[in-house]
């Protein structure tokens, strides 16, 4: 998952990842904690925070998972969309 990355069906939608940081849309996620798994072949990072009183407004506001597929697809998502990011082609 480290790296850059850009969205499939828009390549103007960006991601980072660069060991625990994640930009998404040139913003940088602030989150408390990660949790990650590896099940059935995928690798699963899900993003959380401490105060349960920001919770909704966080899941709204920022990327809270990421899933490396084992096809080696990877995507984003929170409550409200999820997206398909690839390397980008030089």
């Amino acid at each position: 998952m480290q790296g850059h990355w850009v969205g499939v069906d828009d390549p103007a939608s960006e991601l980072i990842v660069d060991g625990g940081e994640i930009i998404c849309f040139g913003t940088i996620v602030n989150y408390d904690h990660k949790e990650v798994v590896q099940k059935d072949g995928a690798l699963t990072v899900s993003l959380g925070i401490d105060d349960d009183s920001k919770l909704d407004a966080f899941q709204r506001a920022n990327i809270t998972g990421l899933v490396l597929t084992p096809e080696g697809q990877f995507h984003a998502y929170n409550v409200k969309f999820a997206l398909q990011f690839v390397r980008p082609v030089s």
